[in-house]
């Protein structure tokens, strides 16, 4: 992964900072967003290697009933934290493949821009604050039937 990660991470001035002013989805907020991606994605794989890392050298035997409870408790807690993280990776990819095909912040139901704030705070989204209140709402209604 060292070498792709470093291959595929643009380089550009440290101190950027996203602007509504500019064009949007222009190649600095693209090249942003792609280091933002690529350092999520990074960094959620190192602490998954992190967590494979300390539960194998945590399996031991313990006597105690309580105590092996408790254990089995935390480690079963770390697999779903670990599991959801794998989606969440899904997510980080899905995003830059619409990088790539230059359809990333713009929303999917409606076509128009993300908000950058919303882009900074949630680089995976794909629907726009509206569109996503409307999705939410219709969830809740079809819950409540």
């Amino acid at each position: 992964m060292g070498l792709d990660f470093v291959k595929s991470k643009e380089f550009f001035k440290e101190d950027y900072r996203l602007s509504e002013e500019e064009p949007f989805m222009n190649s600095n907020q693209v090249k942003y967003f792609r280091n933002k991606l690529l350092d999520w994605k990074k960094s959620i794989l190192s602490e998954s290697k992190d967590t494979i890392k300390g539960m194998k050298e945590e399996t031991r035997n313990i006597p105690d009933v309580a105590d092996r409870a408790s254990e089995e408790t935390d480690r079963a807690l770390e697999l779903r934290t670990r599991d959801r993280q794998r989606k969440l990776i899904s997510k980080i990819e899905a995003a830059l493949r619409r990088i790539d095909d230059g359809t990333y912040g713009y929303c999917e139901e409606s076509g128009e821009p993300i908000s950058l704030k919303r882009l900074d705070a949630r680089p995976i989204a794909t629907l726009s604050v509206e569109a996503q209140e409307r999705h939410e709402r219709r969830e809740r209604d079809h819950r409540d039937d």
